[in-house]
């Protein structure tokens, strides 16, 4: 249902827990700057979960869901009193700051970020959400695939703000990880002729190597071995690593980045592992190579669809396990989302 711009959206799937910033708020309680005080799972004090929710299917950060309005303006179109099935963009932000007015609304600092506290998140079968940040899905596109545009969003991001081309060579850090391999995906889609991907779990990294990478190199987390590590990851690409897509964000991962990136080259941060880091700027700099930093997403949902419904990004194998709406099953989501192993991407089903 529809009210001021907004609409109620009832859940039916989204794309749930194998999202690393909810799965560091389970354990920990905390990222980066961003903490929770405190948090009841059997009480109200904070709604965890999904920035996002879907109809027949709920994720922590990525919501697809069947939304019921009236009287209302969706992208454009007017709708009265249909169901729609839509995937939902789960950052709100001010719409009148310097940033947004610059188009840059993902640096709003008065965003309210599904999951992000204090915000609650869209564990619930019900939200209220911005109409104008509710896209709506092409019949043939599945309701989890709508529930992966969230973490396909930094994917997306990431390669435009990197500038991506049928001309960059990528290196992928981390990228064993939903979002190494979103990233891989979108570079691939964005026409890179080469891409070697870099992680430190050898069955993580098997099953990425199914994707579609020219090369893979297992590392270690030992600081020491950065030199000899960059070594083997140039040899792999064989040529000149244009740009270096860091999804970890250790001081180790940044290391190897920068050491391993061709003079003229571009690091992009996308991990948010180290609040502080102690790097090599100082080399890097005289290489000229550039550090890029991302903050989630902008104007990605578009694209996203267009990406996946024509089947371009198959994001379908990234899908690994799914759970009920239980108390029960949404822990146990959780748990099996943050021991990683196998698990990807982590779909609740209302």
């Amino acid at each position: 249902m529809q009210s001021d711009g907004n609409f109620v959206l009832y859940g039916r799937e989204s794309c749930s827990c194998r999202r690393e910033d909810d799965t560091v708020f389970w354990s920990s309680g905390a990222m980066g700057s961003y903490a929770l005080i405190l948090l009841r799972r059997n009480g109200n004090v904070a709604i965890f979960g999904p920035s996002s929710f879907s109809i027949r299917n709920t994720q922590l950060h990525t919501i697809m869901v069947q939304m019921v309005q009236r009287q209302s303006m969706m992208n454009g179109a007017r709708l009265q009193n249909v169901i729609k099935r839509v995937a939902m963009e789960p950052g709100i932000s001010c719409w009148h700051c310097f940033h947004c007015k610059g188009g840059s609304y993902n640096l709003c600092p008065d965003m309210k970020f599904f999951a992000t506290p204090p915000i609650h998140g869209s564990l619930a079968d019900q939200v209220v959400h911005p109409a104008d940040l509710c896209f709506k899905l092409p019949e043939n596109m599945s309701l989890e695939e709508g529930a992966m545009c969230e973490p396909l969003s930094v994917g997306v991001h990431a390669c435009r703000c990197a500038n991506v081309s049928a001309e960059t060579t990528v290196l992928i850090l981390g990228a064993a990880g939903p979002i190494g391999l979103v990233t891989m995906l979108t570079a691939r889609s964005f026409g890179a002729p080469k891409i070697v991907l870099v992680d430190v779990d050898s069955h993580r990294l098997s099953v990425a190597k199914k994707l579609g990478p020219d090369a893979v190199v297992q590392v270690s987390t030992n600081t020491e071995d950065v030199n000899n590590e960059v070594a083997q990851i140039q040899e792999a690409m064989g040529v000149g690593i244009d740009v270096t897509f860091d999804c970890v964000g250790f001081s180790k991962t940044m290391t190897t980045a920068l050491t391993a990136t061709t003079s003229g080259g571009k690091v992009c941060l996308v991990g948010m592992g180290h609040n502080e880091m102690k790097v090599p700027l100082t080399p890097a700099a005289a290489r000229e190579v550039d550090i890029v930093g991302i903050f989630r997403y902008k104007n990605t949902w578009p694209l996203c669809i267009d990406l996946i419904n024509p089947g371009k990004i198959d994001v379908k194998p990234l899908i690994t396990h799914r759970f009920g709406f239980s108390q029960d099953e949404v822990e146990k989501a959780f748990e099996t989302s943050a021991k990683g192993s196998d698990a990807i991407k982590v779909m609740l089903n209302l």
